[in-house]
């Protein structure tokens, strides 16, 4: 899927990003708590309504062993590397949610 952002606006700790002529709102989830004021791998939640998803924002992945190690990445896609703490955030959103119905097929 390809996202075409062209207007990002924040309110609070919420972003809405226009994006195909629809808007996705972004939460801020949190922070490397060790990162540098506008820079930090920072941890976002989607409103999307077809699947759950998340954005990261995170340091670029250019050492030659670890590409080589992963092998090709498409065009549309990138690498970026984010630290454990920041993955907390998630976890601490996911433990706050109930829990999904499952249904028998």
């Amino acid at each position: 899927m390809t996202v075409m952002v062209s207007c990002v606006t924040m309110v609070s700790n919420k972003m809405e990003v226009a994006r195909n002529g629809g808007m996705m709102h972004v939460t801020f989830l949190g922070k490397d708590p060790e990162s540098q004021v506008d820079n930090s791998p920072t941890l976002y939640a989607t409103d999307r309504t077809d699947r759950t998803t998340y954005i990261a924002q995170g340091w670029r992945v250019t050492d030659p062993q670890a590409l080589a190690a992963i092998g090709p990445v498409p065009d549309h896609e990138t690498l970026i590397e984010i630290p454990e703490d920041v993955l907390k955030f998630y976890a601490k959103r996911y433990a706050q949610q109930e829990p999904k119905e499952e249904h028998a097929d």
